[in-house]
């Protein structure tokens, strides 16, 4: 039932049906499937069924080839019905396109309408200790063994390891090309004896990200996305995909947690963990709004500094830098529901983005003085504005550092040369790079 509505609803947008009756289309199917009784699996398994998971996916890969601007009234209907919305994640939002893009027929059927059910976790397998920014000088090796290849390596910063079925590995396949030209793209299993994640243990207590350790892994030669020794293309066009999938805006629905069965919440009830996303929001939103001038303001206002005329022009200079940013990224969302691809605009709004949070941690702590040193319950407003304080500095390196992004503004924006390369045609093997003095 759930397919044949989402078929009538593409049906209806495609043959001049007015956006009305897009919307009442998905409306009926939502009155008939959604239930907060219904169990995670259950909910984003309909939800792909009927195309409406990642509607700009093809038709039976949890989507219907919709335009930007359907799928958007999509995601604007599940959260009028109070839905959890589409799995979220880096293998959906990055996994998937790259292997309806770039993979096989086989590929995407093994693999792309489980990614928009939901069923599985993916993880990004690309930094290395020697090769963050430079990602072409990964050093981990894969080394082909008949149908399969061995892996053996080190990568770190990797998100959601820990949970993930799957991973997006860049390796070293040929040491006698040049860098860039002898790296394949691999989609690894995780759950093997040669792979090991340790957590990160971060500054403000969590552990968001892992270092993945690969010794004697299997990847199967199947498991190849594109071609071997190209895989510095596929990379690159997944921190695309990275970008647009960050900056696309709302999902619709509300967030229900981690997609796969690592995760654990496949089989809960949607009612219930509706209720801890709730709880988990609010949360958010507290961290989230001591960045904001708004509320920085009001803590200089109880601090007694309004009146200092050094604080009261930061606060100002923090409140243009905000505003400006707020246009930016209304002017993108704008563009990208015209379906225009994301530009150097999106370099230049996390530059931003990472500028506005050194200014609030900066800010906050002097407004604060020495009760900035305080935490918990001692600390005024439970030590939000710490905690923040202790956060801000992975934006400036998360999705691309801000060096990488003022390359980008540089060379494609103002038509600055590139920086000189004088190892592109060198064969990897003669590099002196990364951790190493030189490569097996």
């Amino acid at each position: 039932m759930g397919g044949t509505s989402g078929c009538s609803s593409r049906r209806a947008s495609e043959s001049g049906g007015s956006v009305a009756d897009l919307r009442t289309e998905i409306r009926e199917w939502l009155g008939e499937q959604w239930s907060p009784d219904l169990t995670l699996r259950e909910w984003w398994g309909r939800l792909a069924g009927a195309g409406f998971a990642y509607p700009h996916f093809p038709k039976g890969y949890g989507g219907l080839g919709l335009s930007a601007a359907d799928s958007r009234i999509v995601q604007e209907e599940l959260t009028a019905a109070g839905a959890v919305s589409a799995p979220f994640g880096l293998g959906q939002i990055m996994g998937a396109p790259v292997v309806l893009d770039h993979g096989t027929d086989e590929q995407r059927d093994a693999w792309v309408l489980r990614l928009a059910s939901g069923l599985e976790s993916w993880c990004q397998l690309f930094s290395e200790p020697g090769a963050g920014s430079d990602l072409a000088s990964s050093s981990t090796r894969a080394v082909q063994d008949g149908d399969v290849w061995i892996v053996n390596g080190q990568k770190v910063w990797t998100s959601g390891a820990q949970v993930a079925d799957r991973g997006m590995l860049v390796a070293r396949t040929n040491v006698d090309n040049p860098k860039h030209r002898g790296l394949t793209y691999f989609i690894i299993d995780m759950d093997q004896p040669g792979i090991e994640v340790r957590p990160l243990k971060q500054m403000n207590g969590a552990s968001h990200f892992n270092e993945v350790f690969f010794n004697d892994a299997v990847v199967g030669d199947d498991r190849v996305i594109s071609s071997v020794n190209d895989g510095w293309m596929v990379a690159v066009a997944t921190l695309a995909y990275e970008r647009q999938g960050l900056t696309q805006g709302g999902r619709g629905g509300t967030p229900a947690g981690t997609p796969g069965e690592k995760a654990g919440l496949l089989d809960r009830a949607c009612g219930e963990l509706l209720a801890r996303a709730g709880a988990e929001q609010s949360q958010m939103a507290m961290n989230q709004r001591t960045r904001s001038s708004a509320a920085l303001r009001e803590l200089a206002a109880e601090q007694g500094r309004a009146g200092d005329a050094v604080i009261r022009q930061r606060l100002a200079a923090h409140q243009a830098l905000s505003e400006t940013q707020r246009l930016s990224g209304l002017r993108a969302r704008a563009a990208a529901q015209r379906g225009k691809q994301p530009g150097p605009a999106v370099s230049t709004a996390k530059l931003a983005a990472s500028e506005l949070g050194r200014r609030s941690r900066d800010l906050a702590m002097e407004v604060l003085g020495p009760a900035g040193m305080l935490d918990g319950d001692d600390a005024p407003h439970g030590g939000a504005f710490q905690s923040m304080a202790l956060s801000v500095q992975s934006s400036s390196i998360a999705g691309g550092t801000d060096e990488i992004q003022r390359n980008i503004i540089g060379e494609r924006v103002l038509g600055l040369p590139k920086e000189p390369q004088v190892d592109r045609d060198v064969p990897f093997k003669e590099l002196k790079t990364g951790t190493q003095r030189s490569q097996p």
